[in-house]
């Protein structure tokens, strides 16, 4: 989970399976239990500096976060030792877990809350039976999920690349750890930008909110751009030509086109939730998943 400057990714290669995390917390947990998580853990409750004592602060961190997922049967004992990765927990029956951080961590404590953030996420995905085939989508979930309830801007703030000293932890890429949080931003209308404490980190979150912002410009949303919709009336007219068969979906796998009765299907923008709607021009549309009402211009 750790990485050197020379090997921290960028941008957004991991895209898809980042939207299919989302969608699959949702799809898994209810809109009423996600907006449960509306408060990120707060910084004063992850602060970890030279005064504390080592072991005592790990487990209050530990603590907090576990505190913050309601998990309160759930006991985590934190050691230490030298290894490869950043971190790794034991998934076991509980109630106790067994997590060990790179020793590094001693002399590194403002990242403990990172590295314990996406461990003590891999214990509650286990606790809810959510996961995702293969090593990679199923670390990918693990950040993605972490972000979005409240914890993984911890692992976005630990992000910083200078040199011998770079750092980078957790799977998604700084900008995708930015789109998660700019998309949670959206939603519970919490803005995380304030808790980073390196300029890095907020640049990425930045990067992020932008890539965010163009899933809500993608056809037949109202708030698409003039480019996208032209590209969208031609297909909406090719896809209501009798002599046409059909019509793949739209640029980036937007929309599709079905019918008769003529009707438009799209991901919503908060959840990738699959939304179809009659062919009419503006209306609104609600999300069956995450209950955002979307303007469309179909």
């Amino acid at each position: 989970m750790t990485t050197g400057g020379s090997g921290i990714e960028h941008g957004f290669p991991h895209l898809d399976t980042v939207r299919a995390a989302v969608h699959a917390v949702f799809k898994r947990l209810s809109y009423d239990t996600v907006s449960t998580f509306a408060t990120s853990v707060l910084p004063v409750d992850v602060a970890f500096d030279d005064t504390e004592d080592l072991y005592l602060g790990a487990q209050r961190v530990a603590h907090a976060l576990v505190r913050h997922l309601r998990l309160p049967d759930a006991r985590m004992v934190v050691g230490f030792r030298e290894m490869e990765h950043a971190a790794n927990v034991e998934l076991t029956a509980g109630p106790e877990y067994f997590i060990e951080l790179n020793a590094r961590f001693k002399k590194h404590r403002k990242d403990i809350g990172a590295a314990l953030a996406h461990e003590v996420m891999h214990v509650y995905l286990h606790r809810l039976d959510l996961s995702f085939p293969g090593t990679r989508d199923n670390e990918i979930l693990t950040d993605t999920a972490a972000a979005y309830l409240g914890t993984g801007w911890l692992l976005l703030d630990a992000y910083r690349e200078h040199g011998p000293f770079s750092q980078k932890l957790g799977y998604l890429t700084p900008e995708e750890f930015g789109y998660v949080l700019a998309k949670r931003a959206e939603f519970f209308g919490e803005d995380p930008a304030p808790w980073f404490t390196g300029p890095q980190a907020y640049d990425a979150y930045a990067a992020g909110a932008a890539r965010a912002r163009q899933d809500a410009r993608r056809p037949p949303l109202a708030g698409a751009g003039w480019a996208a919709r032209l590209r969208y009336a031609k297909d909406r007219r090719a896809a209501q030509d009798p002599r046409r068969t059909g019509r793949p979906p739209g640029p980036d796998g937007g929309y599709a086109f079905e019918g008769p009765p003529p009707r438009v299907s799209f991901r919503c923008p908060v959840c990738d939730q699959r939304i179809r709607v009659p062919v009419r021009g503006r209306l609104q549309a609600r999300c069956g998943l995450c209950k955002s009402l979307l303007d469309c211009d179909t």
